[in-house]
């Protein structure tokens, strides 16, 4: 007993029970019990990979079954599982894609960006034509413009054509003329030349003629894409005024309104 009548022991034990309730002892004993709920769920995870670090799987060329623990460098593209400890897959690893594979998946996506620039180039043809060209004359007149060129440049060559021919003929004549003497050699190089500028003149005006052709088939292709370009736009212009125009008061009756086909009532 002491001065104050209270045992010893007493007063230990109400000490503890003031440590006990002193501040912050519930958030030390928060913490504490988060720290073993982590402590817990790491030990959990540790087990869960190690049970799931498990086998692969997979089957060689020859159609031989392997199990390890690791996939070999020569079998890492091969189609693969994994087994848990129980023997049970619980992933799959399909295989890599063959050569032939990756040529035919991207042979088919360069299809598709061909295809799609395709269609740009034709949208902008159209654009080009449907802003070039007000009325259908206007096409007659540049095809006619673009023919008549061609033809200037024909003309020309069958002009000189005709000329070198009658040169030639003039030339042949003086050769037969000198007989035995043989003819001069000044005249058997102009024979020559001549030769080489009919061949290449007749070259020309046969490239000329089939660009005329081509001309001539481009313009009646742009004046046929043309009349399709302005008949889709007097039609879409029409449908949009059709399903503009305002409801109407018909012989006193009710207002009638006008549905475009697939429209909703405006």
């Amino acid at each position: 007993m002491n001065s104050n009548g209270q045992h010893p022991i007493h007063r230990r034990r109400e000490r503890a029970v003031v440590v006990d309730n002193a501040p912050g002892a519930a958030a030390r004993r928060r913490a504490l019990e988060a720290a073993m709920l982590l402590v817990a769920l790491a030990l959990a995870f540790t087990a869960l990979r190690d049970a799931h670090a498990g086998t692969y799987k997979w089957t060689d060329e020859k159609g031989v079954v392997h199990y390890a623990d690791k996939m070999p460098a020569d079998a890492v593209n091969r189609a693969s599982s994994q087994l848990d400890s129980q023997g049970v897959t619980f992933k799959r690893t399909d295989a890599a894609p063959t050569p032939e594979q990756l040529r035919a998946k991207y042979g088919d996506a360069d299809k598709q960006r061909q295809t799609l620039r395709e269609k740009e180039a034709a949208a902008r043809r159209d654009n080009a034509l449907a802003s070039s060209y007000s009325k259908e004359q206007d096409i007659d007149l540049a095809r006619t413009r673009a023919l008549g060129t061609i033809e200037g440049q024909l003309q020309s060559a069958r002009v000189y054509v005709a000329q070198l021919f009658k040169r030639q003929q003039d030339l042949l004549e003086k050769k037969i003329a000198a007989g035995s003497k043989g003819a001069p050699p000044a005249l058997e190089r102009e024979l020559e030349s001549i030769e080489r500028e009919l061949a290449k003149t007749n070259e020309f005006i046969a490239f000329k003629k089939n660009e005329s052709e081509t001309v001539a088939a481009k313009y009646d292709a742009d004046k046929q894409r043309w009349r399709e370009l302005v008949g889709a736009a007097q039609a879409e212009a029409a449908r949009e005024k059709l399903g503009t125009i305002p409801g109407a008061q018909v012989g006193g009756g009710p207002v009638t309104t006008v549905i475009p086909a697939g429209g909703a009532a405006r």
